[in-house]
């Protein structure tokens, strides 16, 4: 979930009101948000760096507000987008409408057909006759940042670029070249560098160098040239230094390259949108022409309006409330969502600000939301049924209570693991395991599902070789066997594992806490309870190695790990093991 922080003044200015710490928080509350906290930007720098922070010149000390935003809603990263929304929500003012100047003779962005091979699309926009302040500027720069971290995916989705269009000269070319072709005086730079040297420079810088990764591997680097081949930019690392955006900048070319088309477009919407406002003509924003390599064209930004409806009975039906149709619309109205009733249906005009609401099902939300999710009726359940954990669970929290009891710390492994883990380290071969394999395995460490919690807490073990001794841990969890009588192929089954690991380990270690764990369970130690029978596995030590039976059926094996074992999880003190399965006691 992003945060944003907004100068408390400026917010209180904006809206007209001045509000408590409380009454704010009441307010973001019922607009579904959050007041995260209370801050100045002093003492965010004392957190992070601190108290020789406080020495800092220049560090504010205004009040501000960190606010959580749900990770969909755009529209509210910025002050402007929260305070259009509050206003709206507030009833102090109607939607805004947004809308495009058409021009014949507009500005054009040309793809090259060399963008195939790194970042394919592009979208662009101009925000004409702009009047930035101190606060607008920061802000702008602001939304840019927490877009590329949320929807762009830190850039690997979409990159943005904004421009001074007086500095520079259209039509516009999105290309891609070799590293050593490009060359041009990055932001805030003082000169020329090819971008070889560029992406060395960056290699240490705190915030670019996440990105270099991006393109670094690639045979050629996206470049935004004007007319003149003046480089405007080399997404998604760095703008140039020619075209940087200025508080006295009157005209702004926005840019955005994508691999995502989709995703390139919200963007682009919402930053027009959102700073139309400060535009000569307020919420208008001129198109451009993108050209695609095949010499066909498409205008941005789109802007688009939809119409969806919805039944005035069914959003009642499905919120819990009773509420005529002009109230619901009422409702929507406030939520930047324009909405006409007519005949039991709700006729609502999505605007570009809104590219989360993608189904009938977020309009009733956004209805819930206005009503107030306190002010809904509590009402019993109509499922007749009632909820309790499940028999196997509230075995495993009893069990998981004793052994830490027995002076047994519990582990947590990944389900997933190595052929090797479950086969070659344990003495096995993977013919021979019924594991579960993963069809596409992205790394060597998880390639089936395990079979055994054995392996996962030796690795536990060798990851704390550093700590004192003896070490015993546990784990209660599900291991998964291949099964082709089960509907899915597969099993789950609950086991219990525990290792101990000192300058000795023998039978008596791990025996203790089965004998435990079995008077938990009311089972005796005979024929007619548990009983332990001498068996072979190449996991563990030749003759040191026991089935552990319940009655005449084998749930599991004790014993002391094998030399070789131990070797292969890079082990160097010995070790001794349990585990079975818990599924016969429930």
């Amino acid at each position: 979930m992003p945060t944003i922080s907004v100068n408390r003044d400026s917010l209180f200015a904006a809206l007209g009101k001045t509000y408590s710490d409380d009454e704010f928080q009441d307010l973001c509350f019922e607009f579904g948000l959050e007041l995260d906290e209370v801050t100045t930007e002093k003492q965010m720098l004392i957190k992070e760096q601190g108290d020789q922070a406080c020495s800092a010149s220049g560090v504010s000390e205004d009040v501000l507000y960190r606010i959580d935003i749900p990770a969909n809603r755009y529209d509210l990263l910025c002050l402007e987008g929260l305070v259009n929304g509050l206003l709206v929500f507030l009833g102090k003012k109607s939607p805004p409408k947004y809308k495009l100047d058409k021009y014949e003779d507009c500005y054009s962005l040309h793809l090259t057909p060399a963008t195939a091979q790194i970042r394919p699309y592009a979208v662009a926009a101009v925000l004409k006759n702009v009047s930035f302040t101190k606060e607008s500027y920061d802000s702008f720069i602001d939304l840019q940042d927490k877009l590329h971290q949320n929807i762009c995916r830190k850039r690997t989705l979409v990159a943005i670029g904004t421009h001074d269009l007086d500095t520079i000269k259209g039509p516009f070319v999105y290309d891609a070249l070799p590293p050593s072709d490009i060359k041009f005086k990055a932001l805030n730079q003082q000169k020329e560098m090819t971008a070889t040297e560029l992406m060395e420079l960056y290699s240490s810088h705190p915030q670019l160098k996440q990105y270099l990764g991006i393109i670094r591997d690639s045979p050629v680097y996206p470049v935004i040239k004007d007319k003149n081949g003046v480089i405007l930019s080399m997404p998604p690392i760095i703008n140039g230094d020619h075209s940087k955006i200025t508080l006295n900048t009157k005209n702004v070319f926005i840019e955005c390259t994508a691999t995502d088309l989709n995703k390139a477009t919200v963007v682009l919407d919402t930053l027009v949108c959102m700073f139309s406002v400060y535009c000569g003509k307020t919420y208008t924003a001129q198109q451009c022409k993108v050209f695609a390599p095949d010499g066909t064209y498409q205008l941005y930004p789109e802007l688009k309006h939809r119409r969806e409806t919805i039944n005035v009975d069914k959003a009642n039906s499905y919120i819990g409330i009773q509420e005529n149709g002009d109230k619901l619309a009422e409702l929507l109205n406030r939520m930047c969502l324009p909405t006409v009733h007519q005949d039991s249906v709700l006729s609502v005009e999505v605007p570009p600000t809104r590219r989360d609401v993608i189904h009938a099902c977020d309009l009733y939300e956004d209805i819930a939301i206005a009503f107030g999710y306190n002010n809904i009726p509590r009402r019993p359940s109509t499922v007749v049924t009632c909820g309790a954990q499940t028999r196997a669970n509230k075995l495993t929290e009893q069990l998981r209570q004793e052994c830490a009891h027995a002076g047994y710390t519990e582990a947590l492994t990944f389900t997933l693991c190595s052929r090797e883990d479950v086969a070659t380290k344990l003495g096995r071969h993977i013919e021979d395991v019924a594991a579960v394999h993963i069809s596409n395995p992205k790394t060597l460490e998880f390639q089936v599902v395990r079979t055994l919690l054995l392996p996962g807490l030796l690795k536990t073990l060798a990851a704390n070789k550093k700590m004192p001794l003896p070490l015993k841990i546990f784990e209660i969890s599900d291991v998964v066997l291949k099964d082709d009588g089960a509907e899915t192929g597969a099993t789950n089954e609950r086991r219990l594992c525990a290792l101990y690991c000192g300058r000795a380990a023998g039978f008596q270690f791990v025996h203790g806490l089965l004998d435990r764990v079995m008077a938990l369970l009311t089972t005796p130690c005979s024929r007619d309870g548990y009983w332990l029978r001498q068996a072979e596995d190449p996991a563990y030590f030749p003759g040191r190695c026991a089935e552990v039976l319940l009655r005449d059926t084998v749930i599991g094996k004790i014993g002391v790990i094998h030399p070789n074992v131990l070797t292969a999880f890079e082990l160097t003190n010995p070790c001794s093991a349990l585990e079975i399965t818990i599924e016969p006691f429930l």
